[in-house]
């Protein structure tokens, strides 16, 4: 299957594309519900029936190509390491890496790979329900929820979070403690704030995750944790464009998509969202 395939050109679907479409179906830490190793499928299927015009731009004029799914039935570690390759090289090529979850704990993967093909540590943009900042879970180590704490305190990566509204007191002391940005949901959406603005040491180049629980668990149930009190549409977009004013835009992921059988219209949220943070890092 082909990310916006009824859209593309031959010319904007090659491997010189901009973008550079990586289905990750992993599902190995989940936690309460299940099905995020359907969520990549879901998601592309559910692309083709996206308008290439958005926000009067066409972001794939720049060209999206869909690689092979990572084999995820191998052990998470090896499935991990895979990932990484994948998204180092895509950055070394001048490219930019879109990865399609699959659980969170992919995203500890997709960035090292870039991080590693800069050669610098970078910026992570997360918009998620969750802090995932714990030191481990369940018995993983690479958990979806202890993935930003890997990132953060481990590797030494920034860290932005917005639309938090789940997390424990461990994971709230971390986040003062590694010097953590946040707004969480019920500041961000009490007061409609659509506007951030990073601090200035906040490195230049920036990898957006968005867990789609980030959004509202009216506008986004097909999830493995929805919340209730998430952010919009619109605002979680505009969150993500203004954190990227004045830097660049060198990952994106979109995780944590749980198809829900016969309803479709949160698979095509999910590509529509994808769609957009393509646009965003586009400069839209």
């Amino acid at each position: 299957m082909i990310f916006l395939n009824s859209e593309l050109t031959n010319s904007e679907r090659g491997p010189e594309a901009r973008f550079q479409i990586v289905p990750m179906p992993l599902e190995k830490t989940v936690s309460y519900g299940s099905g995020t190793a359907n969520g990549p499928a879901a998601l592309i299927e559910a692309s083709d029936q996206l308008e290439r015009l958005w926000r009067g731009m066409e972001p794939c004029a720049a060209g999206i190509y869909t690689t092979p799914p990572i084999d995820c039935e191998q052990p998470l570690d090896a499935a991990l390491d895979a990932l990484a390759a994948r998204t180092e090289g895509i950055a070394r090529a001048g490219q930019i890496p879109v990865t399609l979850g699959g659980e969170h704990s992919l995203t500890w993967a997709a960035a090292m790979g870039v991080s590693r093909a800069l050669g610098r540590r970078i910026g992570i943009v997360q918009i998620d329900a969750h802090a995932d900042l714990r030191r481990a879970y369940q018995g993983f180590r690479h958990s979806h929820a202890s993935v930003m704490q890997l990132l953060v305190e481990e590797e030494g990566m920034a860290l932005a979070q917005y639309g938090v509204r789940a997390l424990s007191s461990e994971e709230a002391a971390l986040r003062e403690d590694l010097g953590v940005t946040y707004i969480d949901a019920e500041e961000l959406v009490m007061g409609n704030i659509t506007e951030v603005t990073l601090a200035d040491d906040f490195p230049e180049d920036v990898y957006i995750t968005f867990d789609v629980d980030g959004l509202d668990a009216p506008l986004m149930p097909a999830t493995g944790t929805p919340v209730p009190g998430g952010l919009g549409y619109y605002q979680s977009l505009a969150l993500v464009r203004s954190a990227l004013r004045g830097r660049r835009c060198v990952g994106i992921d979109v995780v944590e998509l749980a198809p829900i059988e016969g309803a479709d219209v949160w698979d095509f949220t999910a590509a529509q969202l994808t769609y957009a943070l393509i646009g965003i890092a586009q400069g839209g």
